[in-house]
């Protein structure tokens, strides 16, 4: 059952993840006075910025339930 919630999870995530938009207020601004080529490339380089915090503390997520569901 866990592992069935937990695929479920993850293929939501991976699904809806296509349409998130990663700009704050000051970045949006910005890319809409830019024009519709600027604005992807400025969105996707916020993404690969927010990449590498976010695996970190993905595997460290991971690690923390890893030890505890052995113990």
């Amino acid at each position: 059952m866990k592992k069935a919630g937990l695929f479920l999870l993850s293929a939501f995530l991976m699904l809806m993840s296509g349409s998130v938009m990663a700009q704050c207020s000051l970045c949006t601004k910005t890319a809409q006075q830019l024009g519709e080529g600027p604005a992807k490339g400025l969105n996707n380089g916020i993404l690969m910025l927010a990449l590498t915090p976010l695996a970190i503390i993905g595997f460290l997520a991971f690690r923390w339930w890893r030890s505890n569901s052995e113990a």
